[in-house]
């Protein structure tokens, strides 16, 4: 397997799972506003050393899954349900929410690195998500569990992370502006994301029978 196309494969994923508006990237893009480009970014570098353990352990336990299909099997069902559910919610049901603009206050004394692994550390669902990505990318051929690719997909998430949180910093006096706004179209996008893995899922569980 090319491990750069596995790489990128991390970056693509980790894109999808970090460019939704949310507490991470948010916190990055404002403390970069009123602290500085370089805070920002230690802060982010601080979430993405948390995002490479996360998926390494994610990856770990897709393979030990991948050796157990009857759990697989189970946890296909179970993540077919919760992707539906997602995707019934951003396009019917979060598009006429009210807006609601949380505004986290910062006042720790320690390093932006510091503070930047800890809220990473509190937000563990990159664990179960990149967990059921790295099996449905093993189970459709396009990554195996040897080490070497591992790594690979690890990096690469870890990268596209990185990317994301740097994309809200330097961007952020239009995100500011504009990102509640056109909270609609993320929704729909999020929704049409969800989607189509439960469709790539709903597949995947129709093939095993």
């Amino acid at each position: 397997m090319n491990i750069t196309l596995i790489f990128f494969l991390g970056v693509v994923f980790a894109l999808v799972g970090v460019v939704p508006p949310g507490l991470l990237n948010m916190t990055a893009a404002k403390i970069s506003l009123k602290e500085g480009h370089v805070r920002g970014i230690m802060f982010s570098i601080g979430v993405c050393v948390v995002v490479f353990g996360q998926t390494y352990l994610a990856s770990i336990f897709a393979r030990y899954l991948s050796k157990h299909p009857e759990v697989i099997s189970v946890l296909r069902g179970v993540a077919l349900v919760i992707f539906i559910l997602i995707t019934i919610y951003f396009l019917f049901i979060a598009k006429s929410a009210p807006k609601q603009q949380i505004e986290p206050k910062m006042k720790s004394k320690h390093s932006r690195f510091f503070q930047g692994m800890l809220l990473s550390g509190i937000n563990v669902f990159p664990i179960p998500y990149q967990a059921y990505i790295t099996i449905t990318l093993a189970s459709i051929g396009w990554m195996s569990f040897e080490q070497i690719n591992i790594i690979s997909y690890v990096a690469g998430a870890g990268t596209g992370t990185f990317v994301t949180l740097y994309m809200y910093i330097f961007f952020f006096d239009r995100i500011k502006d504009k990102s509640f706004t056109s909270q609609k179209n993320m929704n729909l996008i999020i929704g049409g994301i969800t989607g189509i893995i439960s469709i790539v899922t709903l597949i995947n569980i129709i093939q095993d029978f």
